[in-house]
């Protein structure tokens, strides 16, 4: 299982450029104790979004990468046996839920349906969670806050949210930024000039937009930043967009050619 830790922030938080009101938004969310469900496609800013904010109410972030093996335990914690003794290891969830920080399960559809069995305590009005194993009932202190993201483009019969799920969330919606947008991210992460972000933002927008192109994902901001950051280390633009963006996109030398010559055009090669 991938769990990460993030401890509270020293310094400032890391950059997000806000698309309109979602840090208004989660701040609510968080001061009323009600649990959030982000929802948008990949690679547009969603576990940015929840590390920035975690930083900003200076919480502790326990970010947990979903996935088709996780179970409640993973979430929970389990006996583990070493130095001929056994002992509790508290998950990601519990460690939370003790440090009353905040807890994000990214893409949590990817995640077995039976950690819904102790998600569902958490996220309505009794605020606890039952730890089985060691007979613990945990009220959750006023700080911690259980963050969710999941990409509906993958959603489909067999791992979509059920409705008793989703109906206990609040949900923000993330989409692909504006152009402008989208440019000041790419400057305000890799520090690159004004003309590469506006090429890059006009190559994610070209590609979005084809439609005889049979791509599982469209280009994602989250690879935009990855070019530009291959260029600011002094790699041609266009040997960076081809391995940041469209050997990323596909492996289907057709698709593959058809793409290159929208980045071309672009910088006009």
């Amino acid at each position: 299982m991938d769990t990460r830790v993030t401890p509270p922030p020293a310094t400032e938080a890391p950059f997000y450029e806000p698309s309109g009101g979602e840090i208004d938004l989660f701040e609510h969310a968080w001061r009323n104790r009600l649990p959030l469900l982000i929802k948008g496609p990949t690679g547009v800013g969603k576990t940015r979004f929840v590390a920035h904010m975690a930083a900003r109410l200076e919480l502790p972030l326990f970010t947990v990468a979903c996935h088709d093996d996780l179970t409640a335990a993973d979430l929970v914690g389990r006996h583990l046996i070493g130095d001929g003794q056994t002992m509790w290891c508290d998950g990601p969830l519990t460690r939370a839920v003790r440090a009353g920080g905040i807890c994000y399960l990214d893409e949590v559809v990817e995640a077995r349906r039976d950690t819904t069995v102790v998600i569902h305590p958490l996220a309505d009005d009794r605020r606890v969670l039952p730890v089985e194993r060691t007979g613990e009932l945990l009220e959750a202190p006023p700080g911690f806050m259980l963050v969710m993201s999941y990409n509906p483009g993958y959603q489909n019969f067999l791992k979509g949210l059920k409705p008793s799920t989703r109906q206990r969330f609040v949900s923000l919606r993330f989409d692909f930024p504006s152009a402008a947008r989208e440019e000041a991210i790419l400057r305000g992460e890799t520090g690159c000039d004004e003309m590469l972000a506006r090429r890059l933002v006009s190559i994610a927008a070209s590609l979005r937009r084809l439609r005889d192109v049979d791509l599982e994902e469209v280009v994602s901001t989250r690879l935009l930043v990855y070019a530009a950051r291959l260029v600011g280390s002094g790699l041609a633009p266009l040997e960076a967009c081809r391995s940041a963006i469209v050997d990323s996109l596909t492996d289907d030398p057709e698709v593959a050619e058809a793409l290159n010559e929208v980045v071309s055009a672009t910088f006009g090669c």
